[in-house]
Parts: C-alpha cells; sequence; structure tokens
C-alpha cells in the first residue's frame, strides 16, 4: 500500500517547485483494482499536449496514454463491481465518513492538485485553486447527503403498509470533459458513491492526468480497491463501456452530438443517462442595471477558462440605450486580461486545450467579420514574450460588435475566448431572441427591477437563469440543461435521484382478497 501511496504523492510532490514546460508525466494513467495498471496494447496512441507550450508532455506519456480496449474496460467494470458489493452494504454514515476524508486530502493537497491541473488544461492557476475547492466541497456535501438517504412509510387500509427504499444503481460510467477535468471527475462520483454506486471514469484524452489522482486519494481515504476505477481513451473506450452489460448508468459532458450517440448505445441496454451537453447562453442586460456589475458578469460569462465553458453567456443583449457605455468598458477590460503563463498567479487567462480548439476559435473570428461583424479587441494568436510559450495555444479575449442573430459566431458553440455583443429594444422582443435557440444550457438577466428580474427567468427556456451575477456554480445548487442542452442534474439534492432506483416494499398484514 505504502508503495501505491507514495505514488498518488510522487508527481503532487514535484508540483511547487514545477514551471510550464518541464513536468513529465511518468506513470501509467489507468487505474483500477486499487492501483495504476499499465497499457496491455500499445496502439492506437493519442498524443497529449500541454497546453501552454504546445509540445507533447513528454514522449512518457504518449506511451502512457494507449486507448483501453474491451479487456481493460471490462478488468475495470470487473473490479468496480467488486467494490460495488462491499460499498452498497455500508450504512450511509460510514460512506460519509470515508468521503469526509478524501475530501480532507484534496483540501491538503489543493496548491498541488491545481498546479498540475494547468499543466495537463492550461487554464490559470487562480482558476483552477477555485475548481479544486469546489471539488472538495462537492464530496463534503454528499458525504452529508450520505447520511440522511431514507425511503418513505406509507399506511395502507387493515392495518397493511408500504415503505420506500433508496438503492443504488450498481456500476456508473462517467465520461468527462477537457474543460474541469477534476472537478468533473468529482461531481460525478461524489454522488454516485454517496448513493452507494461505484463508479469508471473515462477522462477526455486530451487531459488524462488529474483524474488518476482522484482515484488515489479515495482509496487512501479507504473506499475498496476499485471503487472508482479510471479508463484512459477516447471515442472506442467511451463506446466499450456504454455497451457494457455491467454499466447501469452513463453520465456523460460533452458535445451534443457525442451526447446523442452516447443516448443512443446507452438505449440499447436501457441504462439511465444523464447529459450535460453545450450552451450558446444569452445574456441580456437591461438599462437600469448597474453597469459595473453588469460588465464584470458579462466579463465572467465568456472568459473564464479560455471561454471554454459549456454555460458561457455568450450572446450579450444589450439595451441599445446603454450599449455605447457597455461596449467602451468590456473592451477596456477585456484589453486588460493578462493572458500567459497559466502557472504565474498574475496571469488570468491561460492557453486554450489544443490547436485544433484554437483554430476553430479564431477561425469563428474570420467569419464573423466576412458576416459584417465587427473585432473591437482581440480575436487574434497571442504570442507570450517567453519564448518557452511560443508554441502555446494563447489567443487574445475577443468582443464582437455588430452582431446579428442569423451570424454564424451568434448561432454555434464557440468554446473560445469569443463575445458577440447585440443591442435590443423591448424585453418581449430580447426573450423571443434569446429563447431562439436549440440550446437551454444556462441564461443570465442584469437588472434592478425586481418584477422583470423574475418575469425574465420565468420566461428564459434554460436550465439555470443567473438574476444580477453569471456562471457562480455552488455544489449546493442543482445544473443542468434544457432542450439540446442535456438533461438530468448535477449538483444539489436533486442530484441524488440520478444516482440511486426506488423500491417498493409492500406489507400485507391480513388475508389476501382473491377475486378468484
Amino acid at each position: 500500500d505504502s508503495k501505491q501511496l507514495s505514488a498518488s504523492n510522487s508527481i503532487l510532490d514535484k508540483m511547487p517547485g514545477a514551471s510550464t514546460g518541464t513536468v513529465e508525466i511518468t506513470d501509467p494513467l489507468n487505474y483500477w483494482g486499487g492501483q495504476r495498471v499499465k497499457p496491455r496494447r500499445e496502439k492506437n496512441a493519442e498524443p497529449v499536449f500541454e497546453p501552454a507550450t504546445g509540445e507533447y508532455k513528454s514522449l512518457h506519456i504518449t506511451h502512457c496514454l494507449f486507448p483501453c480496449g474491451s479487456e481493460e474496460v471490462d478488468e475495470a467494470m470487473q473490479s468496480a463491481q467488486t467494490a460495488y458489493l462491499k460499498w452498497r452494504k455500508m450504512a450511509g454514515m460510514e460512506r460519509a465518513r470515508v468521503m469526509l476524508e478524501a475530501a480532507r486530502i484534496i483540501r491538503e493537497r489543493r496548491e498541488n492538485i491545481a498546479r498540475l491541473e494547468v499543466i495537463n488544461n492550461g487554464k490559470s492557476v487562480t482558476e483552477a485553486l477555485v475548481d479544486i475547492d469546489v471539488a472538495w466541497q462537492s464530496i463534503e456535501y454528499y458525504a452529508g447527503l450520505a447520511r440522511t438517504l431514507s425511503g418513505q412509510h406509507v399506511q395502507l387500509p387493515g392495518g397493511a403498509f408500504a415503505y420506500t427504499i433508496r438503492e443504488p444503481l450498481g456500476v456508473c460510467v462517467g465520461i468527462g470533459a477537457f474543460n474541469y477535468p477534476f472537478q468533473i471527475a468529482v461531481t460525478k462520483s461524489a454522488p454516485a458513491l454517496a448513493c452507494g454506486n461505484a463508479m469508471v471514469f473515462k477522462p477526455s484524452p486530451m487531459t488524462p492526468v488529474t483524474a488518476v489522482i482522484l482515484a488515489e486519494i479515495y482509496k487512501e481515504a479507504g473506499v475498496p480497491d476499485g471503487l472508482f476505477c479510471v479508463v484512459q481513451g477516447g471515442a472506442e473506450t467511451g463506446t466499450l463501456l456504454c455497451h457494457h452489460p455491467m454499466a447501469a448508468k452513463v453520465s456523460f459532458t460533452g458535445s451534443v452530438p457525442t451526447g446523442k450517440k452516447i443516448m443512443e448505445m446507452s438505449a440499447k441496454g436501457v441504462k439511465q443517462v444523464t447529459l450535460e451537453l453545450g450552451g450558446k447562453s444569452p445574456l441580456i442586460i437591461f438599462k437600469d442595471c448597474e453597469l459595473e456589475n453588469a460588465v464584470k458578469g458579462a466579463l465572467m460569462a465568456n472568459f473564464l477558462t479560455q471561454g471554454q465553458v459549456c454555460c458561457n453567456g455568450t450572446r450579450v443583449f444589450v439595451q441599445k440605450e446603454i450599449m455605447p457605455q457597455f461596449l467602451e468598458e468590456v473592451v477596456k477590460r477585456t484589453k486588460a486580461i493578462a493572458v500567459g503563463d497559466p502557472l504565474l498567479d498574475g496571469t488570468r487567462m491561460g492557453a486554450l486545450i489544443s490547436k485544433p480548439q484554437l483554430d476553430k476559435a479564431l477561425q469563428y473570428v474570420s467569419q464573423a467579420k466576412a458576416e459584417g461583424g465587427k473585432v473591437l479587441c482581440g480575436g487574434d494568436p497571442f504570442v507570450p514574450s517567453d519564448p518557452k510559450l511560443k508554441g502555446g495555444y494563447f489567443m487574445s479575449p475577443c468582443v464582437l460588435d455588430n452582431c446579428r442573430d442569423d451570424m454564424t459566431c451568434v448561432k454555434e458553440e464557440i468554446f473560445g475566448p469569443v463575445m458577440s455583443v447585440m443591442p435590443f429594444d423591448t424585453e418581449e422582443e430580447v426573450i423571443r431572441r434569446a429563447n431562439n435557440t436549440t440550446y437551454g444550457l444556462a441564461s443570465g438577466v442584469f437588472t434592478r427591477d425586481i418584477s422583470r428580474a423574475h418575469r425574465v427567468a420565468e420566461n428564459l427556456e434554460a436550465g439555470t437563469c443567473y438574476i444580477n451575477n453569471y456562471n457562480i456554480s455552488p455544489v449546493e445548487m442543482p445544473f443542468g440543461g434544457y432542450k439540446n442542452s442535456g438533461f438530468g442534474r448535477e449538483n444539489g439534492q436533486v442530484t441524488i435521484e440520478y444516482y440511486s432506483q426506488l423500491k417498493t416494499v409492500v406489507v400485507e398484514m391480513g388475508n389476501v382478497e382473491s377475486l378468484f
């Protein structure tokens, strides 16, 4: 065991002195049976880059990132099933104790986990620290709920009664995204474990490094070996997981097209599905808003994690009368965003995840110009002064004016630091325009009129509506989509219902009344 724990700490122990472009990942990144597992077959290697430098993280990691085949997926699922049979028999109080220990370990190592996340994902360390804090808070929150899981007693005529039991589903599959690698692994596993399930988790092949750290922390906290397994790979590995007969549920975060495929594959085994998909969320700013807050809200709605956030408010509707002041202030602040080395405390925007993602975001800006949009700032590749960052995937944050609802940059999810701003006249008109999308993940409104705020929130077709703020995600608050942005919820009490099933037990105290 101690050998195993030292592996978990070895990479984290190097983090305090780590700088961009220097970290080598040499340990295997698969995890089941309570330990890291070397890849079985060395084909179809997925290259993994360090976003800030654009280099392979190291030759070693490429060696590590061979996708798991059916044999390996099967081993991980079997390992999880064995652990599940032990874990499900533990009382909620016992599970909570182990989860609280995991939360404590994460809190203790937050700086090191955050730095490793930055090297893997490219976001600023300031943001990554918040992500890691949200992760331990999530485990604490669901540890609290684990103790409260209970059923209902129903009195029936003649002294008969029924009661319900909330039971786990079994082995759940989690499929993560590249934008919040560690946090998503926790967001999916914490409620799953609280309810008595096991989980086999597949991170995005672009960010394979931190999920295995979580697996080691859960082990150290005392979960049965195999309760949280990590399998690496892309679409092929994901397909194997969705089709696996032992998988009871699939929880997926990612794009709409992939979400549809996951749903289709899961349907073959009648598996439960939670889908957290993309968005093109509206942020509506009325002329009676507190302008300073509205500007801050628009920046938070567009530029966190280099704009690679599914619930971003990328369609900013501003009431005509305040458009000049809003644009002046938002452009001034956007130009002041410090882009550069994500491991430096002063950096406010790091690198996009990959070269294709950067090229795609830049292409959307070019297309916006061609369609009549006006670039007020940014929208270009950004080359930091530090020579080791010259190959990194940096882009200057962009504000687009002169946008119309029918432009590509306004209709499609860009997943980059691009804000599209559009004028509006009336409340009725802006609600109609805001809802004119196939997405429905989030929305926001800035106004000092309390009636209008609630009226607009009621009429927006989205899973979340922020009033006078944007992109805050406390773990107590359910999060999820309407329309093509998916279904099911993450965070909050309600998520317990998505990781458990209800059994009804009917007890007759008298004689059976028979029709026969």
